[in-house]
């Protein structure tokens, strides 16, 4: 009575699994970001 759809590894699309190789490149960026927010906002607030 319950019909399964089976999916295959070609059919799915997985989010995490596409941005995994550009980890090295965005933690760096985001970091200096972030960082840099935080100095601005102490400098402000000073």
């Amino acid at each position: 009575m319950a019909h399964h759809e089976h999916h295959t590894p070609e059919q799915t699309d997985d989010v995490v699994e596409s941005i995994v190789p550009l980890m090295p490149i965005v933690l760096p960026v985001a970091g200096g970001v972030l960082m840099f927010l935080l100095a601005f906002i102490a400098v402000f607030m000073a």
